[in-house]
């Protein structure tokens, strides 16, 4: 068995940060497409026809309907979700922007994720619970994944604020 040499090990050290970094640059880059690709999608009647069978089941989305039309209510819930993915993006000149938007994601996702209780859709032929539907399931599930990043995203921006000085201390606001 060969022991590392303390030369090996720092560039070991090394290719771990970058690989994290990488990693890091991509779960949030990666979030902001996924977000612009779905908010941009939605000012087409397709997402906006998709979308309506989740929502006019949902007890915190089916009000919309009694405001807006179907593609109406899709281009402003699209409109709210860019809005999200540019905050997110601005992370680099400001981390209280990230932050918003950030937290925007989170609370987008665990809205979605309530479509997997609100909506019909288990598959019956697989034995209801819980085997997923094409239809609702497999559309929604992703969202745990992209709400851990958006989880991930608002407490780095957080983090980032507490250690640069932009957040008030304690001291200061107490």
């Amino acid at each position: 068995m060969k022991l590392l040499t303390r030369t090996e090990i720092i560039v070991k050290e090394e290719t771990v940060s970058k690989l994290q970094d990488i990693g890091f640059l991509l779960l949030r880059y990666g979030l902001v497409l996924v977000i612009v690709w779905i908010g941009a999608m939605k000012a087409t009647e397709y997402e906006a026809r998709n979308i309506e069978r989740l929502m006019a089941h949902s007890p915190l989305f089916s009000w919309g309907y009694s405001i807006w039309t179907v593609q109406q209510y899709s281009v402003v819930i699209g409109v709210a979700e860019l809005i999200i993915a540019i905050l997110i993006t601005l992370r680099h000149w400001s981390p209280i922007a990230c932050a918003i938007g950030s937290a925007g994601a989170v609370l987008m996702f665990v809205t979605t994720l309530t479509f997997l209780f609100s909506t019909p859709g288990w598959e019956p032929t697989l034995g209801g619970f819980p085997a997923l539907s094409h239809g609702v399931g497999e559309f929604v599930i992703k969202d745990v994944v992209l709400l851990g990043a958006a989880l991930w995203s608002l407490a780095e921006s957080l983090a980032s604020m507490h250690t640069s000085g932009v957040a008030p201390s304690a001291e200061t606001t107490g």
